[in-house]
């Protein structure tokens, strides 16, 4: 099948804003074994609009709209519609209704404009936006059945997850249960997990496994598609291709699904009646960051020390004197995370100290990352050195941090090899 995908608004085409929703389709349509051939922006501008909508209704089996379903005057996504599958627009009462509601819950008056976001193509199908105002729609323009969707972010996503996926795949006539498996890691490159990983596939023989990865460092997302009659049978043929996976990347798959490398840590630390405090340099706080906001982490989490000098890191946490001269080393990084620990009474420290080499950014530029995890019965350490500029340090660092962590708390082997040091 077909499918185009067309992003609509002045902020997309000039780059006010960066377009993550046209990622974020093309991934979840990968993910069920859905292609995108094509991708189009375009501005706030009814010629070009009603010409992007023509095209993609010549080329294309399936079109996804994204954006131009506010109540504001630059939103034109109702009314070029109605004018390319020609046909007029009309108030659709129920949806109407439905954002009177909306409002009224919320103790606040609909303004006029909005009456807009229920004008509708009188041949269209609504598509239910049930956390927002805009009134998402599917019409046939062309040969193209186009599925318009709004450009809020978490209300594009709730629709296409719940409501476009899976009309598009009954339109492919693909089979009933496509099952997804997620694993996320650290420290692992692209290439030596697909060696890693090579014929994996083929311990589902009839191909109904696809693997696939998605590399946004520092993590490594590896992704294996099942398709089946029903989602028990996707399960059942996805069963030898999953334990493989756990088998051959082992320590280093640091959570699966929708889980996330902080959640995991809470999680490890909330079994256990934990509570962490954490040290960290030149990582503006990233650590703590991850942690802070999740559910639970007020209980957990006791003090950050964030500093870009060690000599602060060491006074915060009671430590006398100065640190000790010379190359950071891992031992300093010990006696930091046990200072904090007694400092401040949790149970777990974290110390994430960072020394990086000096002058202007660039591909050479790096950092030598001493970290150090007291416990109330040991303490576990490593040193490693990340090069590739500043940004790349901060983000291995923090990431580097988070899992070592883990494996502390999961009783794994804290100094692993990764990929993304320098040896």
């Amino acid at each position: 099948m077909h499918i185009e995908v067309i992003c609509t608004g002045d902020e997309v085409l000039t780059g006010k804003i960066v377009n993550t929703n046209f990622s974020y389709i093309t991934q979840k349509l990968e993910d069920v074994g859905l292609a995108v051939q094509w991708e189009t922006t375009v501005g706030d501008d009814r010629e070009n609009l009603l010409r992007a909508f023509q095209l993609a209704g010549e080329r294309a089996d399936a079109v996804i709209v994204n954006g131009g379903l506010g109540p504001t005057v630059d939103d034109l996504s109702q009314e070029i519609a109605a004018k390319a599958a020609g046909v007029e627009l009309e108030l659709n009462e129920d949806w109407l209704k439905r954002m009177e509601d909306f409002f009224q819950r919320r103790s606040r008056v609909m303004p006029p404009n909005n009456r807009k976001q229920a004008m509708l193509p009188t041949t269209s199908e609504v598509i239910d936006n049930p956390i927002g105002t805009a009134c998402g729609f599917a019409v046939d323009i062309g040969r193209a059945r186009f599925y318009f969707t709004p450009g809020v972010p978490r209300e594009l996503r709730r629709m296409l997850e719940e409501q476009i996926v899976p009309r598009l795949l009954a339109k492919a006539g693909l089979p009933g249960a496509i099952f997804l498996k997620r694993f996320h890691s650290y420290g692992l490159g692209e290439s030596h997990v697909d060696s890693l990983l090579a014929g994996v596939e083929d311990l589902v023989p009839d191909g109904s496994v696809k693997l696939g990865f998605r590399a946004h460092y520092p993590q490594l997302e590896t992704k294996l598609t099942v398709r089946g009659r029903d989602l028990d049978d996707a399960r059942g043929k996805l069963a030898p291709a999953e334990k493989e996976v756990r088998k051959r990347l082992g320590n280093f798959i640091l959570a699966e699904d929708e889980q996330t490398l902080e959640g995991v840590v809470l999680a490890e630390l909330t079994k256990r009646g934990a509570t962490l405090a954490i040290a960290e340099t030149f990582t503006s706080g990233q650590i703590a960051a991850r942690i802070g906001p999740l559910p639970g982490a007020e209980t957990i989490l006791r003090r950050g020390v964030l500093a870009r000098d060690l000599r602060d890191v060491w006074s915060s946490v009671g430590l006398p004197g100065a640190p000790p001269a010379g190359e950071l080393t891992k031992e300093t990084a010990e006696a930091v995370a046990q200072a904090a620990r007694r400092a401040t009474g949790a149970s777990h420290a974290l110390a994430v100290l960072i020394e990086v080499d000096e002058g202007p950014d660039r591909i050479e530029f790096g950092g030598s990352v001493c970290l150090a995890i007291a416990g109330p019965d040991r303490v576990a350490s490593r040193r490693s050195r990340i090069v590739g500029g500043r940004e790349w340090v901060r983000l291995g660092a923090v990431e580097l941090g988070l899992d070592c962590l883990r494996r502390y708390l999961q009783a794994l082997p804290v100094d692993e090899r990764t990929d993304f040091e320098k040896r």
